[in-house]
């Protein structure tokens, strides 16, 4: 089932979301709704957040970015086989120089910016058998990673933006939070654009 993606300005969005145990009700049920709803919108990751629910997981498939001519067959075989289901998560380490990559979000539709993040990560999770892991990633699995995770820790990629391009965006992210914003998948608005 398609779930609404919650738009940016919901609350949710900016919560520290909670771990979960094996015992979340119907946890099968609702990875595999947040996989069809990432699909639904020509996603490449989906966080829990994103759904209105403050638990620690998210969900990447990268699939999408194996089509770039520019990266090596190599590059786009690991991009095209990436897809995992993380559930409390904890990043361990971010390592190496910065580099800025154009990131969106299916919660703030139509806002592209460049966001500048380390390349090497280390992070501990769970999957859905509740296995632990430790592993590391780097490139483009990395950042989608790290823009997932940073969803449970209640951040958004445009709090990575300078002052400056915050202004610049404000009346853009003010019509989404009152839903003057067309997508091509099913949203839900924050409280305030309900009442109109």
């Amino acid at each position: 089932m398609i779930l609404p993606i919650v738009a940016y300005g919901d609350p949710v969005l900016k919560k520290k979301a909670k771990e979960i145990t094996q015992d979340y009700p119907k946890l099968d049920e609702l990875i595999a709704n947040m996989y069809e709803t990432m699909y639904g919108a020509y996603g490449v990751g989906l966080a829990a957040p994103q759904v209105g629910l403050a638990i620690r997981l998210f969900l990447v498939d990268t699939s999408p970015f194996a089509e770039d001519e520019n990266l090596s067959d190599d590059e786009r075989a690991q991009l095209k086989r990436f897809k995992k289901t993380f559930i409390n998560p904890v990043i361990l380490e971010e390592e190496g120089d910065e580099w800025a990559f154009n990131e969106g979000c299916l919660s703030i539709p139509d806002v592209r910016e460049d966001v500048f993040r380390q390349p090497n990560i280390k992070i501990q999770y769970q999957d859905e058998a509740f296995n632990t892991f430790v592993e590391e990633y780097d490139g483009l699995i990395a950042r989608v990673i790290q823009h997932e995770y940073d969803h449970v820790e209640g951040v958004l990629f445009t709090d990575k933006l300078s002052s400056f391009k915050k202004r610049l965006l404000k009346g853009k992210l003010q019509n989404i939070s009152k839903g003057k914003i067309r997508a091509d998948y099913k949203m839900r608005f924050p409280a305030m654009s309900r009442k109109r």
